[in-house]
């Protein structure tokens, strides 16, 4: 009898076979119900069995889904003893995360997506980015709901690429290249603060909380022309760093540089599911990361 072989995870880490709806398809549906007003602020949801004969999944995959939108803050008193409820105030403000979501600012859109991926027992997350600031941020609210004892994955697998401090980046960059480079001090000075915190806020789990952490750093010979956010092995998170020519006090000196906000970049998002396309997307950026992370990026350390 010939067995067949069980299929590679594009993510470089081996995870089971999706199944044919996942916990993200029903926080999806759910999403969807609770911003058209098919369930209402206030309103109790139909308890966890009731969603799993729905939807045709586990219970497990419900309890999943409600933390998701719990992380989203749209629904409250999520737990094994009684139904979850539509919150009162939906958060103005917070970001709208299904797959109809239109693009917003990466200060915007990441928290509440990176909060969802970390309802999983396993969360892994791959990052490619200019200084992993946006990251550190996002990481503020799951940060908050562990220590909450809100949730617990029982694992974090972080893996960021960031540029070489020994690279002429492209930007941010001095506009007269003749000029002495201050500029590149300053951003590596940051880059390494902001690793840093992102480093040490996750490792402190291991001991307050028992949680398994391992965050890596390495980097890449090039300046990224673009982010990119993977989560759990089934989203991508895409955005353009868009440069701008503007003047900068640096060392209490004027300098003409060019410039990219990383956290107002304008976040697109693709998840795995039943459109080719998304799905296609998000299994190339994992092919992508993995070809960089194993081929031409490099050992990082976070110091001057």
């Amino acid at each position: 009898m010939v067995v067949e072989p069980e299929p590679a995870s594009v993510s470089g880490r081996k995870r089971p076979q999706r199944p044919q709806r996942t916990h993200r398809e029903v926080a999806d549906e759910l999403r969807t119900r609770i911003r058209s007003g098919v369930l209402r602020p206030g309103q109790r949801m139909p308890t966890q069995a009731k969603l799993a004969d729905e939807f045709g999944v586990e219970r497990g995959a419900v309890r999943e889904a409600l933390r998701i939108l719990r992380a989203e803050q749209l629904l409250t008193n999520v737990s094994k003893g009684s139904p979850a409820t539509v919150a009162p105030d939906l958060g103005l403000g917070t970001a709208l995360t299904g797959p109809e979501a239109p693009p917003q600012p990466t200060m915007v859109a990441l928290g509440p997506r990176v909060a969802g991926a970390f309802a999983a027992e396993r969360v892994e997350i791959d990052a490619l980015c200019l200084t992993s600031v946006s990251l550190t941020l996002a990481m503020g609210e799951p940060l908050r709901q562990i220590h909450a004892g809100r949730i617990k994955p029982a694992k974090v697998d972080v893996r960021i690429l960031l540029p070489s401090r020994d690279i002429d980046l492209a930007f941010p960059a001095p506009v007269d290249r003749s000029a002495p480079d201050r500029l590149h001090r300053r951003w590596l000075d940051h880059r390494n603060a902001q690793g840093q915190v992102l480093r040490h806020n996750l490792l402190a789990l291991r001991s307050t909380h028992g949680i398994d952490v391992r965050v890596t750093f390495r980097a890449l010979p090039f300046t990224p022309p673009v982010k990119l956010y993977l989560l759990n092995g089934a989203e991508a998170l895409f955005a353009y760093y868009t440069l701008v020519r503007r003047e900068e006090e640096i060392d209490h000196e004027p300098l003409e540089l060019y410039d990219a906000e990383g956290t107002q970049s304008m976040l697109f998002a693709f998840e795995q599911g039943p459109g080719l396309r998304d799905t296609t997307f998000v299994e190339q950026s994992y092919l992508w990361f993995n070809a960089l992370w194993e081929t031409i990026s490099s050992e990082l350390v976070l110091t001057s």
